[in-house]
Formats: structure tokens, C-alpha cells, sequence
């Protein structure tokens, strides 16, 4: 099923606003239980961590920043 444009804006800007910073907290709490890693492993698990995020979301975002579809079409001049 579907979302409506209004319900992904909606919930795009829920996810941006709260969602998304309780992420990046959450992740740098369960980063600091574990010793310091090399550079490049603690690159990679930032980077992973940052782009995974984004996946499952890709149907919320997906059209949020184009023109309301459902919106009614003004007639030509």
C-alpha cells in the first residue's frame, strides 16, 4: 500500500527531526561501549552507519521534495 504525499511528507519530517538525531545518539552510545578502533575501522562503522539509516526510509523520501500530485491542476490562462 501506498502512502499518501502528505503522510510521506509528514513522516519524512518526523523521521529528519527526531527520528534521524535519536539514530545518531543511539550510535555514537553503542560505538563508545566498545574500545577505540583502528582509523579506518571506526571510518567504515561511521560511514555504514550513516548511509543504512537511509534504506528502509528510501519509500518516505522518495518524491517528498517534488509538487503535490494529489493537488488539483489550475487551468491555462
Amino acid at each position: 500500500m501506498a502512502m499518501s504525499y502528505k503522510s510521506r511528507r509528514r513522516w519524512s519530517l518526523f523521521v529528519l527531526l527526531i527520528a534521524l538525531p535519536v539514530y545518531i545518539v543511539a550510535m555514537i552510545y553503542v560505538i563508545s561501549l566498545f574500545n577505540r578502533p583502528p582509523f579506518w575501522l571506526e571510518l567504515i562503522i561511521y560511514v555504514g552507519s550513516g548511509v543504512i539509516w537511509a534504506f528502509p526510509l528510501k519509500a518516505v523520501f522518495k518524491g517528498v521534495g517534488q509538487a503535490d500530485p494529489d493537488a488539483p491542476q489550475d487551468p491555462p490562462a
